[in-house]
């Protein structure tokens, strides 16, 4: 007879040393800056007018289910963004409950570390190029829709950099913490 066993009491958290207020911040930051990029793609999806030309609208959007493609692409980037979090925060230290056969365990250090760095490259390409195409690309918009998407674009430049402090931060006080 197969008898259920008690998972392993959660081990002693590495934050013995807390996670600074600075640290907490730059994660936070990671997500007010890929919010403003997401926003202005859910308002071209809806239609909001934001200094675009119909044309523009009509190119920026697959019709049918194509539709779906902004909004996913906004859940993703914000989703992504959220786990910087787990650089800060004890669920990025700790396997979930909810994760057969690791939960409760921890999190090896370069589980986080090698993904966050690989992420941290990705989002300051991805910023660099993708702001720098769009904000030259040559949209038929207003001045002040112009003025309006680059204050929404300009953040994304941030994501990676503040992706990188985080990890470089998490990395430290995991191994000095071990040691």
């Amino acid at each position: 007879m197969h008898t259920l066993t008690q998972p392993p009491a959660l081990p002693e958290l590495a934050t013995a040393s807390p996670v600074p207020r600075w640290a907490h911040r730059a994660a936070a930051a990671v997500l007010w800056a890929s919010l403003p990029s997401a926003v202005w793609r859910l308002a071209v999806v809806l239609g909001v007018p934001l200094g675009l030309a119909t044309s523009e609208y009509a190119s920026m959007l697959i019709p049918g289910w194509g539709y779906l493609i902004l909004p996913l692409l906004c859940a993703a980037q914000e989703g992504l963004a959220y786990l910087t979090l787990g650089l800060v925060r004890a669920w990025g230290e700790v396997w979930p409950r909810w994760i057969p056969v690791v939960h409760g365990r921890r999190i090896p250090v370069t589980a986080a570390v090698v993904p966050a760095a690989l992420g941290s490259v990705a989002c300051t390409l991805y910023g660099v190029l993708f702001v720098w195409t769009t904000l030259h690309a040559d949209l038929d918009i207003t001045p002040w829709g112009a003025r309006l998407m680059t204050l929404c674009y300009i953040p994304l430049l941030a994501w990676g950099p503040l992706l990188a402090v985080v990890t470089v931060h998490y990395y430290r006080r995991r191994t000095h913490a071990a040691a």
